[in-house]
């Protein structure tokens, strides 16, 4: 059972002689790499404060090697008082085979799903006795399942690339009545990150491949696309972003009163790519953004995802748009406002990833919708 996330955990504390056990075992691992001044049970944690004898990414190759044959994996902090702190957790990097099977039937799901909502199956007819007609669903399926996979396989092969362990993309169908016919696809870290500048790797790579998708769809998308009459009867409208007004402006010029654009599937493909990249990238828990948070700000991630999540529902009431009140709230219960750190957490970013994380920050607000869908 999980506590609230706004609540301070708490962990059991260990007994007294497996406390002296945990420590007379690791206490001599570190040796060469970190001069001991205390050392502190925290729950599960045996926490060694010291002087680093080495710089923190030799301590973290150092420690990892030799924690590993002890069950403990180390994270390398720093402290108050000038201490750096080594915090040893009984946990170690998850190796699991690969069996893509699940990862397969869940893709062919949300194809058939993405078929179903880009065809406009069991709105506009019954595919049970017009199956052909799914095929109308193929431009949108394509596209924005490229954008999808791209996103995830950006992360995919960026873990990989630094020996993190991680999954196969899940994508994830949904099924009528939801519009687009998928919630998106996630992959599952099972090993912390190495330091910083490879968590703010792993997270930027999905937006930033994604975009290489997204953005030229969207664009081909608009050159197929139609200006019209809005028509008298409700209609379902996606909100503009500033990018999207942007590139509409290019495509079509000032639109007559009265007048929208009548996106071709590919363009809304398009749209709902840039939506679910904004919405990855809102720096809260363990969201892509939360992750760049983590890793430009540190400790003060939690601060920084407590705010968004109050300006989340501050844009709900002024857009009057629900949709930021459940997203809000679904990231509160769901996720939280928790990040693991990495094993090494002294080491800084590079000011060329702090450039990179100026510009995903950019990025959120020109791909944000403030009203992301409206019926009109």
């Amino acid at each position: 059972m999980r506590l609230w996330p706004l609540r301070r955990r708490r962990a059991a504390v260990l007994s007294a002689d497996s406390t002296a056990f945990t420590v007379a075992e690791l206490g001599p691992q570190l040796t060469g790499v970190l001069a001991v001044d205390q050392v502190r049970i925290e729950g599960h944690a045996v926490a060694f404060g010291g002087r680093l004898l080495v710089n923190p990414a030799t301590a973290v190759t150092e420690l990892v090697a030799r924690f590993r044959a002890f069950g403990y994996t180390p994270f390398v902090q720093a402290g108050q008082e000038g201490l750096t702190w080594v915090r040893a957790l009984p946990f170690v990097d998850v190796q699991v085979p690969s069996r893509p099977r699940t990862n397969i039937v869940l893709f062919l799901l949300t194809v058939l799903s993405t078929l179903v909502a880009g065809s406009g199956a069991f709105f506009t007819f019954n595919p049970i006795f017009e199956p052909r007609r799914l095929l109308e669903g193929i431009p949108f399926s394509f596209t924005l399942l490229a954008i999808l996979g791209t996103h995830e396989f950006g992360h995919y092969f960026t873990a990989r690339a630094y020996g993190a362990s991680v999954s196969l993309p899940y994508f994830i169908p949904a099924p009528p009545p939801l519009l687009f016919g998928t919630l998106g696809a996630i992959i599952r870290m099972r090993s912390p990150a190495r330091d910083r500048n490879s968590l703010f790797d792993i997270a930027a790579a999905g937006p930033l491949a994604g975009l290489v998708v997204a953005l030229p769809a969207l664009w081909i998308g608009l050159r197929w696309s139609k200006v019209g009459a809005v028509p008298a009867g409700g209609s379902v409208a996606f909100g503009d972003s500033l990018l999207l007004r942007f590139m509409t402006w290019l495509s079509f010029g000032t639109l007559p009163p009265g007048h929208d654009v009548f996106v071709h599937p590919v363009a809304l493909a398009g749209w709902v790519g840039l939506f679910v990249t904004a919405l990855n990238l809102i720096p809260v828990g363990q969201l892509d953004g939360g992750r760049i948070a983590y890793a430009l700000f540190g400790a003060r991630h939690r601060q920084i995802s407590i705010a968004t999540f109050v300006a989340l529902l501050a844009l709900g009431a002024v857009t009057g748009a629900g949709n930021w009140f459940v997203w809000a709230f679904l990231l509160l219960f769901v996720m939280g406002f928790h990040h693991q750190p990495p094993l090494d957490d002294v080491s800084p970013l590079s000011p060329g990833r702090y450039a990179v994380g100026v510009l995903c920050l950019l990025l959120l607000i020109i791909l944000i919708p403030p009203v992301p869908i409206a019926i009109q």
